[in-house]
């Protein structure tokens, strides 16, 4: 058994925040394998359904990003889980647009949701580390992180949510590092072709 957690703020104006793509995540997973019809517990949305073999239950906090990890525990307590069966899905500055990584433990690097997590139930947790890339300056990072996505984002966005949702079995049966190489290898960009060789010149008469 495993709980899917997807980081965000609740409520329209938040929809297509950067912050919210671990909503986004979740929501691609729900639609894609069928998940029953979302239910209000534990302070967040619930749905439950199967990945693969394994059952699954999908949660968004409602809690505001700053407080996800109480919504979490309640959930965790309830199905008697532990973190280990834990997989967030998040915003993650530090990775490159269109990656990810995917890790278990580990500092929370500023990230609220992720410091509220490890308050309420402690680091060994798995994380998918969504990238949204860096504005390069420290003074824009609270704008970019709660801006929307770019009209140039659509150019990955999709690809990237469509790869991490349906190659999901492969991380919830235990093989992450298999998961991630195998959305590494659908997200990459085309090889630019080879240019031609130009043509010998004529040998001499």
């Amino acid at each position: 058994m495993r709980l899917l957690v997807g980081l965000g703020n609740p409520g329209p104006e938040y929809e297509r925040h950067r912050h919210n793509v671990g909503f986004m995540a979740v929501d691609d997973i729900h639609r894609r394998y069928g998940f029953g019809p979302w239910k209000k517990r534990f302070q967040g949305f619930v749905a439950e359904g199967l990945v693969g073999a394994e059952k699954c239950f999908l949660l968004k906090p409602q809690t505001f990003m700053n407080l996800s990890g109480q919504s979490v525990g309640e959930a965790m307590r309830f199905y008697k889980l532990i973190p280990d069966q834990v997989i967030v899905f998040h915003d993650e500055l530090d990775v490159a647009p269109s990656r990810i990584r995917v890790k278990q433990g580990g500092g929370h690097g500023g990230h609220n949701g992720l410091r509220s997590m490890d308050d309420h139930i402690g680091k060994d947790y798995w994380r998918v580390r969504i990238g949204i890339g860096h504005p390069g300056d420290k003074d824009r990072v609270h704008g970019w992180v709660l801006g929307n996505f770019a009209k140039a984002d659509e150019s990955w966005l999709p690809k990237l949510l469509d790869a991490l949702t349906g190659e999901l079995a492969t991380l919830v049966k235990g093989e992450p590092e298999k998961y991630a190489s195998r959305v590494a290898s659908l997200t990459q960009p085309p090889k630019p072709p080879k240019a031609p060789k130009p043509p010998k010149p004529d040998a001499p008469v």
